[in-house]
């Protein structure tokens, strides 16, 4: 009698345990089968029942049935535990190649890299680097550099003036005067900055830029150093001999006066709007200081004499990185700027 109801109970055990659809009701037919007051529980019981000679035979039978309804249990456990685990992996699947959330890491504006690397270079040279006011006085923007109230050199630069005689300064040229004014000869220094004219904005020219001053005071100072220094220059920043021609220029602070010019790495010299058609870039206006300069500046031109060169950074950047349209770089758009 006992062992068909055993066999009953197991089946229906298997029955429930099988059909269960979610953990939930697993654990309900697990209780009902398998618990303390479960029907296997309650089998247990009714075996202290039984004549000695039988209780061997039916104690076997329960261990039996408990075994395999446990383990269709402990089965059907870890299938719903599985399901629950590959459900919530779906649900909070991350995909590890993609950037972390959060702020994203910035970056320095290439003009910014090349002014440091440019410092980096020069003072490894012996040059340090000096600053100037972004307004300046009319003198030191222009008197001092050798170009008076009358000079047509003035319109040439077509300033920005504001109230008090003042002037946005239109080079880093003044910053040169006060570094004479301050520390005297010999002098080797190089002023990076902002500087401002009224330009007409095109492809190669802007209102607002950045140029490179540098200048060299000292005894017996030839055009041969002046031309080593713009050479180490370039070289530095394209990594490789460029193509360059040093003609004759006009700059009323140096004497003879040269305009160091670069075969347009946009174009390759064929011609393009960077260059204007030339295929030459000029990036590079130098010179020896003239006398004149030097007097203003407290500094015996008969003693002492010098180099000194104005470098357009924002020129270099683009030919640094191909870039053929200056107002990119004042754009503000993250798409060109994440490049750098």
């Amino acid at each position: 009698m006992l062992e068909t109801a055993l066999s009953e109970l197991e089946s229906r055990g298997v029955s429930l345990l099988e059909s269960a659809h979610d953990a939930s009701a697993l654990e309900d037919a697990r209780v009902e089968i398998l618990g303390r007051k479960g029907a296997l529980a309650n089998a247990g019981k009714d075996l202290a029942k039984l004549p000695v000679e039988e209780k061997a035979k039916a104690g076997k039978l329960l261990n039996a049935a408990k075994q395999l309804l446990e383990s269709i249990y402990e089965r059907r456990k870890a299938e719903f535990e599985k399901a629950a685990l590959d459900a919530r992996l779906a649900a909070e699947w991350l995909d590890l190649t993609l950037p972390a959330p959060g702020p994203k890491p910035g970056s320095l504006h290439p003009l910014t890299q090349i002014q440091q690397e440019l410092e980096d270079l020069f003072t490894s040279l012996g040059f340090a680097v000096v600053d100037g006011p972004e307004v300046e006085t009319e003198w030191h923007n222009f008197d001092a550099l050798n170009i008076p109230a009358t000079h047509p050199a003035r319109d040439m630069q077509d300033t920005f003036w504001v109230e008090g005689g003042y002037v946005l300064r239109t080079h880093t040229s003044p910053v040169q005067v006060r570094a004479m004014e301050k520390f005297g000869p010999p002098l080797k220094m190089i002023a990076p900055g902002r500087v401002f004219r009224n330009e007409e904005v095109d492809a190669s020219h802007e209102h607002t830029f950045y140029q490179l001053e540098g200048m060299m005071i000292d005894r017996d100072v030839s055009v041969a150093h002046m031309l080593y220094f713009m050479k180490s220059l370039l070289k530095h920043i394209f990594g490789r001999e460029v193509t360059v021609r040093l003609r004759p220029g006009y700059f009323p602070f140096v004497e003879p006066a040269f305009e160091l010019d670069i075969q347009c790495l946009i174009c390759g010299g064929s011609g393009c709007p960077v260059c204007k058609q030339s295929g030459w870039v000029e990036l590079l206006p130098c010179g020896l200081v003239h006398p004149n300069v030097l007097r203003f500046s407290g500094i015996d031109p008969e003693e002492w004499n010098g180099f000194a060169f104005g470098l357009g950074l924002t020129r270099l950047v683009m030919m640094r990185y191909g870039i053929d349209d200056i107002r990119h770089l004042a754009g503000g758009d993250l798409r060109f700027l994440n490049q750098f």
